[in-house]
């Protein structure tokens, strides 16, 4: 149970550190191979799923209605793959061995992928799946083609690196540390480690968690690292989020004379329009692309769509290309308001610091998931031992 709890919140905390990936989103590791080394795949997919469904329901990160595919991708798919690879490449090398280091890192990078393309795949159907009657998609607007390079390129490079990374170093401290905590996933290991694991059995169990969770607490601490990296993870978008990402999508296509172009237009429609907000939006869209960040331009059209769509289209024919590549999905809409997050965005209304509010949402999540990964082994426990009775 205590191993459960830590590395559920292990999982819950690694996810808030987000890295930067090739064309302007976001990515991160996800604990699951770490977890499947320890716990095992069935260990690890009760660890990953709680860290999931907490973190959807506390604050919004990952959708209330992706819930199922998030734990199907990640904690299952995830989980399975790193138990089997690890398995099989570490063999029968002792606890201590190197080789085990390299089964784990190989097992985490292999393990996020899979889950990466299983995920392509779900969003790359849904066009085809669920559209509405004039043939508008309802929820992901991209195809397979689209969807799976976006995916996969992000993860095959810095995600799946880093995910190695995390999983293999964390693999190295346990050998040293307490070496006794991958047995269970190495059952036919040589002896040679057995030295260090009843050394590590001597001491107290205080003393063999206290480092884990010092570990945890210090991650915690680190997490605004996670804030550097600006953008939106590819697919994790709300309603609102899915016209600045197809924005974006449009904008970055263009070369540089045409998005010169476009800039120009805007400039000349928001001079022409009524409302001073509306104005002030287009117009920041237009001075973003001259200074060559479509990003911020994207974002400053998701506040001006509606404005942008009744533009002339004789007048102005690049406006009229951008609007028409942008499709408002009828679907996430209905279905945004059946939930909302207390702490939405990991930022807790009552600070106005997005570090602070980043830090103390990292260390809420990572006890709230503990305790309820601890409370469900009490469950079980609990329930073993009235059928044993």
């Amino acid at each position: 149970m205590p191993l459960i709890s830590i590395l559920a919140a292990f999982s819950f905390v690694i996810m808030m550190f987000n890295l930067p990936l090739p064309g302007g989103t976001t990515g991160h590791a996800t604990g699951a191979a770490l977890a499947a080394i320890v716990l095992g795949p069935w260990g690890a997919i009760l660890a990953v799923s709680i860290a999931l469904i907490l973190q959807a329901l506390f604050f919004g990160d990952g959708g209330i209605l992706a819930i199922g595919a998030n734990c199907f991708n990640i904690a299952i798919v995830g989980s399975l793959v790193a138990y089997g690879l690890y398995r099989a490449v570490a063999g029968r090398a002792p606890l201590t061995s190197r080789r085990r280091v390299v089964a784990g890192a190989l097992a985490g990078y292999v393990a996020i992928n899979a889950a990466a393309f299983i995920t392509a795949i779900e969003f790359g159907i849904q066009p085809e799946l669920f559209r509405d009657a004039d043939g508008t998609p309802l929820y992901s607007f991209y195809p397979l083609s689209v969807a799976i390079p976006a995916m996969m390129l992000g993860h095959l490079t810095f995600a799946g690196i880093a995910e190695a990374v995390v999983t293999g170093g964390v693999v190295a401290y346990l050998q040293r540390a307490d070496p006794g905590l991958l047995r269970l996933t190495a059952p036919n290991a040589a002896a040679e480690a057995t030295d260090a694991e009843g050394a590590t059995r001597t001491g107290s169990r205080r003393n063999r968690w206290a480092p884990l969770l010092a570990g945890l607490a210090l991650l915690a601490l680190l997490s605004p690292l996670g804030l550097l990296a600006s953008g939106t993870a590819w697919g994790e978008w709300g309603s609102d989020e899915i016209v600045a990402e197809q924005a974006g999508f449009h904008l970055r296509g263009l070369g540089d004379a045409e998005r010169q172009a476009l800039a120009a237009e805007l400039e000349g429609f928001a001079g022409r329009a009524g409302d001073p907000a509306v104005a002030e939006e287009i117009g920041a869209a237009g001075a973003a692309l001259r200074a060559g960040d479509p990003g911020a331009a994207a974002e400053a059209v998701q506040g001006a769509i509606g404005p942008l769509r009744a533009a002339d289209r004789a007048q102005y024919p690049r406006v009229a290309a951008l609007t028409a590549d942008i499709e408002e999905p009828s679907g996430l809409q209905r279905l945004a308001s059946l939930w909302q997050a207390p702490i939405p965005d990991y930022a807790p209304a009552f600070l106005q610091n997005a570090v602070a509010g980043y830090i103390i949402s990292a260390l809420l999540g990572s006890a709230l998931v503990g305790a309820v990964a601890w409370l469900i082994g009490r469950l079980f426990a609990a329930r073993g031992a009235e059928r044993g009775a």
